[in-house]
């Protein structure tokens, strides 16, 4: 199992010295979260607390995920970057493919793209796109970029988009690996049917294996049993070496975690404090590796 980590809410300034540190470190991977904006009054509950509440606020900081995945690559050299969970509905496909490509280049193909629908009426509304049928749109909109990110001409004749043929250029040179996160069974099922993998928010360890059976029996439905799937996951009651275990043997492949949050560090804690709990963190864990026992 591989340790990716998680630098949500942290202040802009760190993100590349903790990118650094995480790589010298053998992380496998940085999660990078999405959020446009803080409405001051949300008209939906967010889905993955207990009370429907959110956990930051208008201040807390936020960087667009491609723009910090470019960055972080920049000075990096094998760490790779995941959006966890890039929120599809509100945005363009095109733009985004644009934007996709550019980072997979620019990277040296160290970029996995995790999308998600979208919780947020506000988030669509604001943006010019309607919440009904969002899901249905969100399926177009994988399809229509990972048309695109597949390189040469191309066109697409569907319901919520509609384009003759063109070409973005260039194309990636291997392909996004594309990552579905959500909860819901429609987010399952879409995981199971098109992704090469699936991402989680916080859940407890028996929640997770429930999960990642469902995912397994869905994608033995959709024919997809024999390909290689990752399974990233945020769990909320299992740490330590036994507990790291115990999610590599239900088949977890990237354990998201946040070092100095154990350590009593805040998101806002100092620098030297967060990579001082990255190498700590390092020397328990990943020095030696966690191999799944079946």
């Amino acid at each position: 199992m591989q340790f990716t980590l998680g630098v949500a809410m942290s202040p802009l300034d760190q993100l590349l010295e903790l990118a650094q540190t995480a790589e010298e470190c053998g992380f496998s991977s940085i999660a990078l979260p999405d959020s446009l904006f803080f409405m001051k009054s949300a008209s939906a509950k967010y889905p993955y607390t207990a009370d429907g509440s959110r956990f930051w606020g208008p201040d807390t900081p936020w960087v667009d995920p491609l723009v910090a995945a470019a960055a972080m690559a920049a000075v990096t050299s094998r760490i790779r970057f995941y959006t966890n969970v890039m929120k599809l509905g509100s945005r363009n496909p095109l733009l985004l493919a644009r934007q996709v490509g550019s980072v997979a280049n620019l990277s040296g193909d160290r970029f996995g793209f995790g999308v998600g629908v979208g919780w947020a009426p506000e988030e669509f509304e604001w943006c010019g796109v309607p919440f009904a049928r969002r899901g249905a749109r969100v399926d177009e909109m994988i399809e229509v970029i990972k048309l695109v990110l597949s390189g040469g001409m191309v066109e697409y004749h569907g319901e919520f988009f509609d384009f003759d043929p063109l070409q973005v250029s260039p194309a990636p040179r291997v392909p996004v690996p594309f990552y579905v996160g959500g909860h819901t069974a429609a987010a399952l099922r879409r995981a199971a049917r098109v992704g090469d993998g699936w991402s989680s928010a916080m859940m407890t360890y028996d929640v997770l294996q429930r999960t990642i059976e469902e995912l397994a029996t869905l994608r033995s439905e959709f024919g997809r049993a024999e390909q290689s799937f990752e399974i990233q996951a945020v769990c909320v009651d299992r740490s330590g070496r036994s507990g790291y275990q115990d999610l590599a043997d239900v088949g977890v492949t990237d354990a998201i975690v946040v070092p100095w949050l154990a350590d009593g560090i805040g998101f806002d804690g100092q620098l030297a404090a967060k990579q001082d709990s990255i190498r700590k963190f390092a020397e328990q864990y990943i020095t030696e590796p966690i191999v799944a026992a079946r």
